[in-house]
C-alpha cells in the first residue's frame, strides 16, 4: 500500500498504513526548545516541504526509571530518545475515513520528570480501529519544564499542552477528525494536568470533554514553594537560579540534578503554609498556581463556574500506593514509627489520620495504614472533590481489578488501568509486567468501549456524579454503587 500523506498547515507528512491504520509519528507541533526558546514559552515551527512521521521521533529529556521489581517500561518509555525536535505528537487514524471523527488527544504521566508518548501501552492503533483518531503528545517535563525560574514563563510543560492542543484544532480535520468533537485524556501527572486544564481560561474551547484517570486539580505549588527546587537544583549545579544560569548547564547535567533532588534525603520543605504537600513526596516537580495558565486553585475555579462547559469523567483505583509500596518492599517493612514519619512530612495530623486507617487495630499492619491513607489522600479523596466541584456533566468511576503480580498484593494500583483503556493487554502482562499473567481480556473490552464511546458522544452506562448521591461505576464488574465515605474527608480539606 502507499505511503499516505496528509497536508498539516506546516506542510505535507508522510506516514505508514497497516492492517487498516495509519500512524504518523513525530510530528513537530512546536519549533525546538533549544538555544534562546530554551526556557521559552512553545513557539510556532517552520514550514517543511516534506516531513518522514513513519518511524517515532524524540522524547522529551528524561531519566530512565529504575524499577528492579517490576517492568515500568511498556509505562513510561526506556529512557530519553535524543532528538532536538520533541515537542511533536503521534496521530493514529483510521485508513479509509470520511472524516468527522471523534478525536482523543493522550497526555502521559510519570510525575512530571518522565514518561514518554511513545510508551509501549499507549499504542493507538486499538482506537483508530474502532473509528476514533487518536493523538499523543510529548511535553518538557523535569528541570526543562516545571520550574518556576525568574526571568523565564511559568508552567512550561502546561503551554506545551496548550501549544499541542491548538495544533489539534488547526490540524484534525486534514487527518480526518472533527475538532469539533475532542476528548483530552490522560493518567497520572497527565490526568492532574489536563484537570488543571478544565479550569484554566488558557485552555478555553480547546477541548470538548474530558477523561481523567487517577488525577485531580489538586497537586499545584505556590510559586515560592515550588521556588525552593528551582533554588535547590541551582545549588547543586552551582549556577545561580536565574535563567541565564539555567541556559549555562546541558540538559544532561539538568537531568543529573534532578536524580539528586528526586531523592528522599534531599532536604527539601514543599509544605505549604497549612502543612501540606499535595504530592505526598511523590514529586518534587508539579505544576504552579499563580500565573495566567492556573490562576488560582482549580478546584476554587471549578466552584466558581470555569470548565462546565466540559464532559468530565474521572476515576482512580482501588489501591493507587501500593505500585510505590508492593514492589519496593514498603509496604510490609513500614513500622509504625516509619509510617507515621512518612505520612508526617506531607500532612498535619499523621497520628490521627493513620489511627483512623486502623493503625493499631488487631490484624492491620502499618504499611498496610499507610498505603490506604496515602491512596485516599493524594488520589482517591481529592477526585472526588474535583468531580463535587465540576459544574458541568461529570461522571465517576472505580477500577478495582485487582492484578496477580506479587501474590496478588498489587491490587487495583496506580497505573494498571491503562492497558484495558488502550486494549493493549499484552504491554502490561508477563512475569514482571504489571498485571501479570493472563489478564481479562473481556474486561479490556468492556472498558476501552467505554472511553470510545464516551470520546464519541459523551455517553456513559451510569448516572451522573451527584456529590449527596456519590454514584460512581465500578469497571471491573460494570456495577453501579455509592462510593462510600472515607476518613480522609476529615483530613483533606
Amino acid at each position: 500500500m502507499t505511503d499516505p500523506i496528509v497536508i498539516t498547515l506546516s506542510g505535507p507528512v508522510r506516514g505508514r498504513t497497516e492492517n487498516g491504520v495509519s500512524r504518523f509519528l513525530g510530528i513537530p507541533y512546536a519549533a525546538p526548545p533549544i538555544g534562546d526558546l530554551r526556557f521559552a514559552a512553545p513557539q510556532p515551527h517552520a514550514p517543511w516541504d516534506a516531513f518522514d512521521a513513519r518511524e517515532k521521533g524524540p522524547s522529551a529529556p528524561y531519566n530512565e526509571v529504575d524499577f528492579p521489581a517490576l517492568d515500568l517500561v511498556p509505562l513510561v518509555g526506556k529512557g530519553w530518545d535524543r532528538g532536538d525536535d520533541y515537542l511533536n505528537l503521534n496521530v493514529w487514524t483510521p485508513a479509509d475515513n470520511a472524516g468527522d471523527l471523534p478525536v482523543m488527544v493522550f497526555i502521559h504521566g510519570g510525575a512530571w520528570t518522565g514518561g514518554a508518548a511513545m510508551a509501549p501501552v499507549q499504542d493507538g492503533t486499538n482506537f483508530a480501529r474502532d473509528g476514533v483518531i487518536l493523538i499523543s503528545i510529548t511535553y518538557r517535563v523535569g528541570v526543562e519544564g516545571w520550574l518556576p525560574i525568574p526571568g523565564a514563563p511559568t508552567n512550561l510543560g502546561k503551554r506545551d499542552m496548550l501549544a499541542a492542543l491548538k495544533w489539534v484544532q488547526d490540524n484534525a480535520a486534514a487527518f480526518g477528525g472533527d475538532a469539533g468533537n475532542v476528548t483530552v485524556f490522560g493518567e497520572s501527572a497527565g490526568a492532574m494536568s489536563i484537570a488543571d486544564l478544565v479550569a484554566s481560561p488558557a485552555a478555553k474551547g480547546l477541548f470538548r470533554r474530558a477523561i481523567i484517570e487517577s488525577g485531580h486539580g489538586s497537586i499545584v505549588r505556590p510559586i515560592p514553594v515550588m521556588q525552593r527546587v528551582t533554588k535547590k537544583v541551582a545549588k547543586i549545579l552551582k549556577i545561580q537560579p536565574t535563567l541565564e544560569g539555567f541556559r549555562s548547564i546541558t540538559v544532561q547535567q539538568g537531568l543529573d540534578a534532578l536524580a539528586q533532588v528526586a531523592k528522599p534525603g534531599s532536604g527539601l520543605d514543599l509544605r505549604d503554609d497549612h502543612g501540606r504537600e499535595p504530592a505526598f513526596g511523590v514529586s518534587k516537580f508539579t505544576p504552579v498556581v499563580g500565573d495566567d495558565i492556573i490562576p488560582v486553585l482549580p478546584l476554587d475555579a471549578l466552584r466558581a463556574g470555569a470548565g462546565k462547559e466540559i464532559d468530565v469523567l474521572i476515576g482512580t483505583n482501588a489501591d493507587e500506593m501500593n505500585l510505590y509500596l508492593v514492589p519496593t518492599g514498603v509496604r510490609d517493612k513500614a513500622s509504625r514509627l516509619l509510617s507515621w514519619f512518612v505520612l508526617s512530612r506531607s500532612i498535619r495530623n499523621a497520628g490521627k489520620i493513620l489511627k483512623a486507617y486502623g493503625m493499631g487495630a488487631k490484624g492491620v499492619k502499618p504499611g498496610d495504614a499507610l498505603m490506604r491513607a496515602l491512596s485516599d489522600l493524594m488520589f482517591r479523596y481529592p477526585a472526588r472533590a474535583f468531580a463535587a466541584a465540576h459544574q458541568g456533566r461529570t461522571h465517576f468511576y472505580e477500577f478495582g481489578w485487582r492484578s496477580p503480580a506479587f501474590d496478588g498484593e498489587l491490587g487495583a494500583c496506580h497505573a494498571i488501568e491503562l492497558p484495558f483503556v488502550f486494549d493493549n493487554l499484552a504491554a502490561g502482562s508477563g512475569p514482571r509486567g504489571l498485571l501479570g499473567e493472563n489478564p481479562p481480556q473481556a474486561l479490556a473490552d468492556r472498558v476501552h468501549k467505554i472511553w470510545v464511546d464516551y470520546a464519541r458522544d459523551g455517553s456513559a452506562p451510569w448516572p451522573e456524579f451527584d456529590a449527596d448521591t456519590r454514584q460512581l461505576y465500578a469497571l471491573e464488574d460494570g456495577e453501579v454503587r455509592r462510593d462510600p465515605d472515607m476518613p480522609a474527608a476529615k483530613f483533606w480539606s
